[in-house]
């Protein structure tokens, strides 16, 4: 029965979602072990046991689940996928004028940033920068033109 079961598979650093069927099944001391079918007969060893009563098991950047866990779990999974590819994307976008953006908001020379932590650097410098704040109407547009571009990285990602 296991076997025709058709079971989700969710690589969420590709967004790819497919549906598979078990293909090897081998019995053994510590139960039950099985691969998927093709073309993901790559996928395996994997518990089997393990996912008929947890309904989900992690393989590589794979997850294979239920159709059941999927619906309860697909929402979460889709947002954590998102993030975690955006900030891939940013990573790999990052450049010497991104730097100097950095610099102008006050953000860390190095690693991943978030949109929340630009805006908030944005907020916090504009509390200032502007000219109805005593700042100057230059200063407010270079970290207005910093946060557009870092956030600029975001927005292609999304």
């Amino acid at each position: 029965m296991t076997d025709k079961v058709e079971w989700v598979v969710w690589n969420g650093s590709m967004g790819i979602l497919d549906m598979a069927t078990v293909g090897c099944i081998e019995v053994g001391a510590a139960g039950r072990s099985a691969y998927l079918a093709a073309p993901y007969g790559v996928v395996g060893p994997f518990s089997l046991d393990e996912l008929e009563t947890q309904g989900r098991i992690a393989f590589g950047a794979c997850l294979v689940m239920s159709r059941q866990r999927w619906r309860e779990d697909q929402v979460q999974l889709r947002i954590e996928a998102r993030e975690r590819r955006r900030a891939f994307l940013f990573r790999l976008n990052f450049n010497d004028d991104d730097q100097e953006h950095r610099e102008v908001l006050n953000l860390p020379a190095e690693g991943e940033l978030t949109p929340t932590e630009i805006n908030a650097a944005f907020r916090r410098m504009a509390k200032s920068a502007h000219p109805d704040a005593g700042g100057s109407g230059e200063q407010y547009r270079r970290i207005t033109e910093a946060r557009d571009a870092l956030m600029q990285v975001f927005a292609r990602a999304a």
